[in-house]
């Protein structure tokens, strides 16, 4: 079996749109700093592109987290695998991610970050699955795209750890003529 992979987003489309959001963020945040934190593995890709355009001064930090629990029933924990190296208390904190589907891990990362007392923290993401939406009343302040629900790779998301360096974002197609 050989996988087949369907352009969602080109990458040209996604370049205009890091380059739209980088220009949002710079104007919102004019006059101040930002603390830009990435959710690893994934986020990487888009934080990397994000940060190129943004033009107010900023800093990056990484986390790497994981949630415990049924896909369907979220326990509301999140295991930190990785946290952050400096402080947030006092600073303008903006989350980066790469998709939001249920929005458990999301929601609970953010109220674990809210605990830190940053000044304001906000939420960007590349993909948004408001379809597969969970936590009532949970919307990321930028997004890149609405998509709808389906699994989708490249740009830093991957499929068993595959296709995380694919320029666009894609759909795998399981091709099952080649057996």
């Amino acid at each position: 079996m050989s996988d087949r992979i369907k352009v969602l987003i080109p990458e040209d489309r996604i370049n205009e749109r890091v380059r739209e959001l980088g220009s949002q963020i710079s104007r919102d945040y004019a006059g101040k700093e930002i603390s830009l934190i990435c959710v690893l593995k994934g986020g990487v890709y888009f934080l990397t592109a994000l940060s190129q355009q943004i033009t107010v001064p900023c800093t990056i930090d990484f986390m790497c987290v994981s949630s415990y629990g049924a896909d369907t029933v979220s326990s509301g924990d999140v295991k930190i695998k990785k946290d952050l190296d400096a402080s947030i208390e006092g600073k303008d904190v903006l989350i980066v991610e790469d998709i939001i589907d249920s929005g458990h891990t999301l929601a609970c990362l953010r109220e674990l970050l809210f605990s830190r007392k940053p000044a304001s923290l906000k939420i960007c993401t590349l993909l948004d699955k408001p379809d597969r939406r969970e936590v009532k009343g949970f919307s990321p302040e930028y997004c890149g795209f609405v998509i709808p629900d389906v699994f989708v790779i490249g740009y830093g998301l991957d499929y068993d750890q595959r296709y995380r360096n694919l320029p666009y974002v894609g759909v795998v197609e399981q091709d099952s003529s080649a057996d």
